[in-house]
């Protein structure tokens, strides 16, 4: 009898880009496709994470288009100015009370939630500790979020130094790798001469952006190098409201997965 094939999952990191993951789980149980292992960066570590915490993605969804605007900023206006804006504790009690805090080690799928240290710039891959204060690790984005300290390390956003956490799967045994890339379509392919905005001053800002954007793009494809299937939903154009508004780029996520899908099949066929 022939081996099953052990299914990887890496979700990228990309703020409220990042619901698109939601559909693109959706889908893949829609084909009867679960994975084995799932590694997360930033807000790819908060979905996969509440994905196997909640044994449901309908929940993750429902918690999603549920969350209305108010909440949202209610559970971020934490201020403080201590090496960030937010001090995260709302944000982490919010996640208590939505998804409990197990242990890592102990979640029915392996989760290996992708964290930064910020004095070696070095991944930090979580194997074991708890689901609020890795996941809270995962997603400090710099000057946004107080890092956090563990183990003598201070740690910020995964996504600073693994945008698509695709090797701890492979260390992890994983045959197949799904990868879901949310920079690859990030960026707004602007004609800053025909906009005016070389002589504009948000030109500058609007340079600066999309420079980060592309060094997050070089990042993630370098990443996603060993993944079998690279997902990259269309994911132009999504702001921080879209957290409170998440139904189109759920969709964007399910349209990405659904056209990945034959391929997909076709790897775990052979």
């Amino acid at each position: 009898m022939e081996k099953k094939k052990k299914i990887g999952l890496a979700l990228g990191s990309g703020g409220p880009r990042g619901l698109s993951h939601i559909g693109v789980i959706k889908v893949l149980e829609e084909n009867g496709i679960k994975p084995d292992i799932i590694a997360g960066s930033s807000i790819g570590a908060l979905i996969g994470g509440a994905y196997i915490v909640l044994n449901s993605i309908e929940e993750v969804e429902k918690i999603s288009l549920s969350t209305d605007m108010k909440t949202v900023l209610g559970i971020l206006f934490d201020p403080t100015i201590k090496l960030g804006l937010i001090k995260g504790e709302k944000v982490t009690n919010f996640f208590q009370e939505k998804f409990g805090n197990p242990k890592i080690e102990e979640l029915r799928t392996p989760f290996f939630p992708v964290a930064t240290d910020f004095s070696t710039g070095k991944p930090v891959v979580f194997k074991t500790g708890r689901f609020i204060e890795t996941i809270r690790a995962s997603i400090s984005i710099p000057f946004i979020f107080q890092p956090v300290a563990y183990r003598k390390k201070l740690l910020v956003d995964g996504g600073l130094s693994m945008q698509v956490p695709v090797e701890p799967l492979k260390e992890a045994g994983a045959d197949v790798i799904i990868a879901v890339n949310l920079s690859e379509n990030a960026c707004n392919k602007e004609d800053y001469f025909a906009n005016g905005l070389v002589r504009s001053p948000f030109g500058i800002y609007k340079l600066t952006v999309n420079a980060i954007g592309i060094l997050e793009i070089n990042l993630a494809r370098e990443n996603c190098r060993d993944a079998d299937v690279v997902i990259s939903p269309d994911v132009r154009n999504v702001g921080w409201d879209n957290f409170w508004k998440p139904k189109r780029v759920i969709e964007a996520g399910e349209r990405a997965m659904k056209n990945a899908i034959p391929k997909l099949k076709k790897i775990l066929e052979t």
